[in-house]
């Protein structure tokens, strides 16, 4: 894979990227935010791996600035903070992973090779309609009732693995592991704070809602 790695600190920088292409990757590496965010939007690559705290722009600015350009990259934030909140702000910039630091670099391998057989296999081109909600997964759009919900990137990835599961029950652990990949941190109340958010956008102001909790199973969408 072709890997652009943003980070600042320059002996992490040079550990990540021995381990990287020792595994056959090809590695290019960015020390500031800005110059990072550049790169990732002027050149090709298969993932970012991006720092949150970077000089002369912010990684959550850089990962928002990135998706906005190139929706379909995908970028694994990797970072010293890392608590629920932290997480949470890393996801709604548009990260579709997040690894707190210090890691395990098995752990970091495994991480890339999940994003990587997600977009391999990643076809969108299905519509999905439950009561008065459609998502287009083709063109990313979800309406209610007529109306636009605009959602961001992790929202719309579990929105689409409850409505792809229509009328089935789903563990915390299942979503977790289909939408923010393996060996997601299963303590963590992540999962229960997104559902937080789709109800607040999906259900909050209609008179039927679709998002339901199974007390000690998980959520289902009906």
């Amino acid at each position: 894979m072709n890997i652009l790695l943003i980070e600042d600190e320059p002996s992490v920088a040079a550990f990540i990227r021995k381990g990287l292409e020792a595994h056959q990757h090809t590695v290019t590496v960015a020390y500031d935010g800005r110059d990072g965010c550049h790169v990732a939007i002027q050149y090709d690559y298969d993932l970012v791996i991006l720092d949150r705290l970077l000089p002369s722009l912010h990684g959550l600015e850089v990962c928002r600035r990135i998706k906005s350009a190139k929706k379909g990259l995908p970028v694994l934030m990797l970072t010293a903070l890392g608590t629920v909140r932290d997480k949470v702000e890393g996801f709604e910039s548009g990260a579709d992973d997040y690894m707190p630091k210090p890691f395990h670099f098995e752990e970091l391998l495994a991480r890339i090779q999940a994003l990587h057989r997600r977009r391999q296999t990643n076809t969108p081109a299905a519509i999905y309609r439950v009561a008065d909600l459609e998502m287009n997964c083709y063109n990313r759009t979800v309406f209610r009732g007529g109306k636009e919900i605009i959602l961001t990137v992790k929202e719309f990835s579990l929105l689409e693995v409850l409505i792809t599961h229509n009328n089935k029950v789903l563990s915390r652990a299942y979503m977790a592991e289909t939408v923010w990949g393996i060996d997601f941190n299963r303590g963590t109340n992540l999962i229960d704070v997104y559902i937080n958010y789709l109800r607040a956008k999906i259900d909050k102001g209609f008179n039927q809602p679709l998002i339901h909790t199974v007390v000690g199973v998980g959520y289902v969408l009906r």
